[in-house]
């Protein structure tokens, strides 16, 4: 489900009797941040997946960033890439120093990166990692990382929330981070500086940050029940902060969002297109009606987008037609497009053998019925929202569908391992895609489960393998192209809508803008005026 990434900033000013601000609560709302999340910070370890991404993004930082301008110098101020592909030199920042006081040098990054490897079962999903031969401590400003062929994502992939990002070698558990570490020490603009599990967590800006100390001194991430809850911690200003976790869990509604916006006292922003909110299909359940793709191409149809985007986001989602939207690099593909259309999903149905008998109200073919099940994320109130939506036009199709609402865990949990039949999900996003997205097609822990029922499964994948390390970039072009098709064809990624990130904050509070991804914020550029 989208990052529908809501910052709503103040109110912290007023009393809870909406009474005049006093000095000291305008000095406290000019140096801290406090922000509702729907779940737990978790162990931050950047080398595993349990944490919080927007957290991590404050605490630690890979080697290059991922701009809209494309791949530009972070914790490397230059790097060099062999005639081979092979082969990339990188010329580290100078002076840098974790937050326990380590330095930051190539004999760190070559300890994080080899961490990252020593786990490779659990980084499988990245390709990267399945393509890292060596790494090589060159001088102690100077690394050298050598892939077993040429692989154009490689610079993309660093530059990821995690895991190629560094901790202080000293948080080392048993010489690695697969088993843990001790601490959480990175090189970012802020540091961890408490934690009490499911209450709280504190950040504290580094004030020896080599980008220049922030100007918001401390972020407080308070853990709350999204909806309501959240809505009057910050009408009491128990808050001042809030937006959704990384996984797409929204704090408030769009309503409550604007309503808050129409007032008068916020600004509004939002970034283009970042990622598509979808349903995901297990193609591999060969017992199960969603084996087929005439079952998976009937509930396309069946799902009044138009609905979802205008009622249930506002118009701050926009209908997704495709995998991926048109501003995705090799995204611009010509595909059918299947517009809603109950009597279509019907046509399908019939045709493929799914019959209503007089007097029943679910379809059946040989003695089975039409009968499936949808998780969503139970943080999340407008996969809830959506999933009664579609829950209700499938009824009227003849297809019974059971909703289910989980923690976030549990569903990425399922996705994993295979125990669905749809789910909700969405891409990688902007930074990522359509490389991340596409790779994971591949992987035991996110999408093999979709695509291998399908019956190109293994040329699906031969593609996805090709692609990768091709260097030519027609070809690279003409292999997304067959890649998109063959999913899009199958309809095991069925689109909802295109999302945004959508920052809604006080007026007062300058330096808000996007990363090329919706796991982040830059909340060392804000600042109040």
């Amino acid at each position: 489900m989208l990052l529908l990434l809501s910052v709503i900033t103040a109110l912290a000013g007023c009393g809870q009797d909406g009474g005049t601000t006093t000095e000291s609560a305008k000095s406290e709302v000019k140096s801290e941040l406090i922000y509702a999340s729907a779940k737990d910070i978790n162990d931050m370890n950047p080398h595993l997946y349990t944490g919080s991404m927007p957290a991590q993004g404050m605490v630690y930082e890979s080697l290059v960033e991922n701009t809209v301008d494309g791949i530009k110098p972070l914790l490397a101020e230059s790097w060099d890439i062999a005639e081979d592909g092979k082969t990339y030199t990188f010329h580290l920042r100078q002076g840098v120093k974790f937050h326990d006081g380590e330095p930051f040098n190539a004999e760190a990054v070559k300890q994080n990166i080899d961490a990252v490897q020593a786990n490779a079962e659990k980084h499988a999903w990245i390709k990267l990692s399945t393509k890292i031969v060596s790494t090589k401590v060159m001088d102690e400003y100077t690394f050298e990382l050598v892939l077993s062929e040429p692989y154009y994502p490689a610079l993309v992939e660093l530059s990821m929330t995690r895991p190629y990002v560094f901790i202080s070698p000293k948080d080392f558990t048993n010489g690695g981070t697969k088993d843990g570490v001790s601490g959480y020490h990175g090189t970012g603009p802020y540091k961890l500086t408490g934690h009490k599990i499911d209450e709280n967590a504190t950040f504290e800006a580094n004030e020896e940050y080599w980008g220049g100390a922030p100007m918001i001194h401390k972020i407080t991430s308070k853990v709350l029940p999204a909806g309501e809850t959240t809505l009057l911690a910050l009408q009491k200003g128990e808050i001042n902060f809030i937006f959704t976790d990384d996984r797409g869990a929204d704090s408030i509604d769009v309503e409550a969002m604007n309503q808050l916006a129409d007032s008068g006292d916020f600004q509004v922003i939002r970034s283009e297109a970042m990622n598509t909110n979808m349903i995901v299909a297990n193609s591999s359940k060969v017992d199960n009606p969603v084996h087929e793709t005439a079952v998976r191409e009937a509930i396309w149809v069946a799902i009044d987008r138009e609905t979802i985007s205008n009622d249930i986001f506002n118009g701050t989602q926009t209908v997704a037609d495709t995998l991926f939207s048109s501003n995705v690099n090799y995204a611009d593909v010509e595909l059918k497009k299947r517009e809603y259309s109950p009597e279509t999903a019907k046509e399908l149905l019939e045709k493929a053998g799914w019959t209503l008998a007089e007097g029943k109200a679910v379809r059946a073919k040989n003695g089975q019925q039409l009968a499936l099940t949808l998780y969503y994320d139970s943080n999340s109130s407008s996969q809830k929202t959506q999933a009664e939506l579609i829950q209700h036009a499938l009824k009227g199709l003849g297809i019974q569908l059971e909703i289910v609402g989980e923690e976030s865990t549990s569903i990425a949990n399922r996705r994993a391992t295979g125990e669905y039949d749809l789910l909700f999900n969405q891409t990688w996003g902007l930074a990522y895609d359509p490389q991340s997205t596409i790779s994971a097609f591949t992987s035991d822990s996110a999408y093999k489960h979709t695509t291998s029922g399908i019956a190109q499964a293994d040329e699906l994948y031969n593609k996805i393998d090709e692609v990768m390390v091709s260097t030519d970039e027609e070809s690279r072009q003409s292999l997304y192209a067959d890649i998109m098709k063959m999913v899009h064809d199958e309809a095991v990624f069925i689109p909802i809508t295109n999302g945004r990130v959508t920052v809604v904050a006080p007026k007062n509070l300058d330096g808000i803008t996007f990363k090329q991804t919706q796991y982040e914020l830059p909340f060392e550029q804000m600042k109040f005026k």
